[in-house]
C-alpha cells in the first residue's frame, strides 16, 4: 500500500528539453525525525541572484532523464555542496545533471537533510541516512526507470563530496531500519570534496555543522573518510584545484592514496588554478577540462555501455 501512495507523490515539470520528476525520498516516516514547526525549508538568494536551499526537512530526489533513446542505463545521484548548512543546487546540482543526461546518464539530484538538532535525533547521520536510502531507492526501482542496478554512482561537491564519500565508505553502517538491498554505490565522482574531519585538513564549517563544535575523537575518526577506505570502497574519480582556499587539496590526495593503498581503482585530477565551488568549471582555464576527462573515465570503466548491449 505504501508504494501505491508513494508514486502519487510525483511532481513533473519541464526544464529545457528534459523531463524532470521530483519525488519524496521518505514518503512515510523519516528516520530519527523530530517535529519542530519553527524549522521550515527556505530558499535564499545570493548576491548574484543564485538560489541556496536552507533547513531541508523533507528530502527529495529530482530525476533528470536523457532524451528518448539515449539512456544507457547508468545513473548518478548528485549531492550539491554548501558546508552542511545550505545546498548550492543551481551550481552543483542542476547544471551537473544536465551534463550527465547529455551522455545518456540518468541524473538524480538529492536534496538531503542538513544537520540540525531541532529536527533530527542524530544530526551527524541524517545526510548518511538520506544518501543510503537514495541508493537503495534506485536499486529497488531500477527496472521501472531503465537503470542498471550495478551502475549506480554517487557524485558530490564540497560538503556534498563528504556525503558521497560517506556513501562509499559507510554503506554497511546501520543508520536506520532498512531493507536488505545494498547501499553501496558502484562508483563515485568527487569534486573538491570535504573528505576528512581532522583539524588542519577539514573544512571547519562543514565539520562544525556535521559533528558540532567539540566532537569526540571517535566521531572525528569515524567521519574522516580517508580513514574508512577498504578494498570494498567503490572506484573514484576526483577533481580538485591546488589553490582551493576553502577545502585543502590534501582531502582529495589523502583519499586517493587510501584508495591506492587498498587497490581500489581511482583517478585524481589536480588543477593549478580553479579555487573552490567551480561546478562545471566553465571558463576556468585548464580546470574546465574535468567533465570531458570524467566521461572518458566512465566510458573506459564500461559505465556508459548501453544496457541492452551488456
Amino acid at each position: 500500500m505504501i508504494r501505491k501512495v508513494f508514486f502519487t507523490l510525483i511532481i513533473i515539470y519541464i526544464q529545457g528539453f528534459a523531463q524532470v520528476q521530483e519525488i519524496r525520498l521518505w514518503p512515510d516516516k523519516i528516520p530519527g525525525a523530530i517535529a519542530d514547526t519553527s524549522v521550515h525549508e527556505r530558499i535564499v538568494l545570493t548576491g548574484t541572484g543564485s538560489e541556496r536551499i536552507y533547513d531541508v526537512t523533507d528530502p527529495t530526489l529530482t530525476f533528470y532523464y536523457p532524451e528518448a533513446g539515449k539512456a544507457n542505463g547508468a545513473a548518478v545521484i548528485i549531492c550539491p555542496g554548501g558546508g552542511y548548512v545550505r545546498l548550492a543546487v543551481p551550481v552543483e546540482g542542476s547544471p551537473v545533471a544536465d551534463w550527465l543526461t547529455e551522455h545518456g546518464i540518468t541524473a538524480i539530484v538529492l536534496k538531503y537533510r542538513l544537520p540540525n538538532g531541532k529536527i533530527m535525533a542524530e544530526p551527524s547521520i541524517g545526510p548518511l541516512q538520506d544518501i543510503q536510502e537514495a541508493v537503495r531507492f534506485l536499486r529497488r526501482n531500477a527496472k521501472q526507470w531503465g537503470i542498471d542496478p550495478q551502475r549506480i554512482g554517487v557524485m558530490g561537491s564540497s560538503a556534498g563530496g563528504h556525503v558521497a564519500s560517506s556513501a562509499a565508505t559507510h554503506f554497511n553502517d546501520i543508520v536506520y531500519e532498512a531493507d536488505s538491498l545494498s547501499a553501496r554505490p558502484d562508483f563515485t565522482i568527487l569534486l573538491y570534496p570535504v573528505i576528512s574531519m581532522k583539524p588542519g585538513l577539514t573544512h571547519g564549517g562543514s565539520r562544525d555543522n556535521l559533528l558540532g563544535q567539540e566532537p569526540a575523537p571517535q566521531l572525528v575518526e569515524r567521519f574522516s573518510n580517508e580513514l574508512q577506505v577498504t578494498a570494498a570502497t567503490p572506484p573514484a574519480f576526483l577533481v580538485h584545484a591546488a589553490d582551493d582556499a576553502s577545502v585543502p587539496v590534501e582531502n582529495s590526495i589523502d583519499y586517493f592514496l587510501a584508495l591506492k593503498k587498498n587497490k581500489v581503482p581511482a583517478e585524481l585530477h589536480i588543477y593549478e588554478k580553479g579555487g573552490h565551488g567551480f561546478g562545471m568549471a566553465i571558463n576556468r582555464g585548464t580546470a574546465s577540462g574535468w567533465p570531458e576527462a570524467c566521461i572518458r573515465w566512465m566510458r573506459e570503466r564500461g559505465l556508459l555501455t548501453p544496457i541492452h548491449a551488456q
